[in-house]
């Protein structure tokens, strides 16, 4: 066992106002987005403007935070929102879950790409890259405010959080998800989308590399107290929710090799879209 490194989740306070590491972590991969998505912009080729990105991660982050809370509401805790349905109002008290907000990013992408004359796997395959910097640090945060911890463990490296009643040695997973959402995950990604790809190849990596993760992650993850196992005296929410993840990201897959192959190395969806759009600047280099 090694210690916890027992940091204030309070980073600093101002008077009432509390600035919290999580928050913090929140605001680093949204500032990691933008930094990505105006380096991203620059070498599209005119697929994409700076002046886009601002306004692309505005709607993500809108669509992170609604669909994190109405996910975490009603994937994990429906039954509280039953009893008092203005609780998913209340997010001061807490509650973010990822496939929520991944569904409310999605949703604005969608809404986002109708706005700009993208279509829904253009926005998709552009931002896939760009959001495992925002889920590594929010595992970090995760870390720091001592929750979302393993199962109980004999490992050397097992950790005591100040924040379990049981005070027991546990998996440290929110550094294990941060290994695979933030590191892995990111780096991949970007390997592979630094070269043209079929259209929904890069989204459906995302899927079937964060799904693969988080199943694993969840055999020593701690099931939610108030769920505990979904089916089988093993299987968690986190599972559930991450196996049609797979599935789609596999079939996306499948889908942009054979629908959308490259011609002579290049993105046909994008060509297609540059010819629609004369205005946009430079174009792909044929």
């Amino acid at each position: 066992m090694i210690p916890y490194p027992d940091i204030d989740p309070v980073l600093f306070s101002l008077g009432p106002l509390s600035i919290r590491w999580y928050g913090l972590m929140y605001l680093v991969g949204f500032a990691g987005a933008w930094w990505l998505g105006i380096y991203r912009a620059r070498k599209s080729n005119g697929l994409w403007s700076e002046e886009q990105i601002g306004d692309l991660v505005f709607y993500g982050a809108v669509g992170v935070i609604l669909g994190g809370r109405f996910g975490y509401v009603v994937f994990y805790n429906f039954d509280h929102f039953l009893r008092d349905p203005a609780w998913l109002f209340r997010v001061w008290e807490g509650g973010m879950a990822f496939h929520g907000g991944l569904l409310g990013v999605l949703l604005a992408m969608y809404l986002f790409g109708r706005k700009q004359g993208k279509s829904f796997f253009q926005m998709t395959d552009f931002i896939a890259p760009m959001v495992p910097l925002g889920l590594g640090a929010g595992r970090i945060g995760n870390f720091i405010g001592g929750e979302l911890w393993g199962r109980v463990s004999d490992v050397p490296w097992a950790m005591v959080f100040p924040t379990d009643p049981s005070q027991l040695p546990r998996h440290p997973s929110q550094l294990y998800q941060f290994f695979i959402e933030g590191v892995v995950l990111f780096s991949v990604l970007w390997w592979f989308s630094s070269k043209p790809r079929p259209r929904m190849a890069v989204s459906g990596l995302f899927l079937i590399i964060y799904g693969l993760g988080r199943f694993m992650v969840e055999f020593v993850r701690q099931p939610d107290e108030q769920l505990g196992f979904i089916a089988f005296d093993w299987l968690t929410m986190g599972q559930l929710l991450s196996t049609p993840m797979i599935i789609l990201g596999v079939a996306f897959m499948v889908i942009g090799y054979s629908k959308y192959p490259l011609v002579n190395g290049q993105n046909q969806d994008d060509l297609t879209w540059l010819k629609q759009h004369p205005a946009a600047k430079n174009g792909l280099k044929k």
